[in-house]
């Protein structure tokens, strides 16, 4: 196995819109955070490496050829090492967008405990220090990792495709046809929202 595209940008920058637009471009299976609420093998997987369990990738992305959005976001580093030839996005918006609709959705999610929701609860400790409800700090770290990416990955393997932009530079970037239908657009704050509330309603 080995990964076609590397998605790199925190959860609520577009990804699901990504994950599926990858889907449609056929770079698919695309592996994201919701993929996992289906399929709790590779959940589970994913929680044994967040408790230091030895990353074994083959595993982790059983089934997938492209992955954004957390958890695998998070291990962007040993992801771009060990795919040397795939490229790379970073899903953008401004910080002060990001937190608005971060902390509308996982940010709750994150705030639950650790028994009921060990990888976002993971992902609080480890990304956010812990502190992922204090609007500055989760923005300068937000801020911080954007500025890394693009330190980090060679400009001509990368990617920033800010909230927005749609089919055009996506495709040229991944030399791929533009589609004849619009650019995906899921997973807003509303729809969250909605399903966080059928979900605690059911409990």
């Amino acid at each position: 196995m080995s990964l076609k595209v590397i998605g790199t940008g925190f959860g609520r920058t577009g990804t699901d819109s990504m994950r599926m637009a990858l889907n449609i471009l056929g770079f698919g299976p695309t592996h994201h955070m919701f993929e996992l609420s289906d399929n709790l093998v590779l959940y589970q997987r994913w929680i044994d490496l967040s408790r230091g369990s030895q990353p074994d990738w083959d595993s982790l992305f059983e089934g997938y050829s492209s992955c954004v959005d957390w958890p695998s976001a998070y291990y962007w580093r040993e992801l771009i090492d060990l795919y040397p030839d795939a490229p790379v996005l970073l899903t953008w918006r401004s910080a002060e967008s990001w937190w608005k609709s971060f902390e509308g959705t996982i940010l709750q999610m994150m705030k639950r405990s650790k028994e009921e929701n060990p990888l976002t609860h993971f992902l609080a400790i480890n990304v956010f220090d812990g502190k992922a409800d204090d609007r500055d700090h989760a923005m300068d770290v937000y801020n911080r990792h954007v500025d890394e990416v693009i330190a980090t990955v060679p400009q001509d393997r990368l990617l920033v495709h800010n909230l927005g932009d749609g089919w055009e530079p996506l495709c040229k970037f991944l030399k791929v046809s533009v589609p004849e239908i619009e650019y995906p657009s899921r997973n807003t704050t509303a729809e969250i929202q909605a399903k966080e509330s059928i979900s605690l309603d059911d409990q």
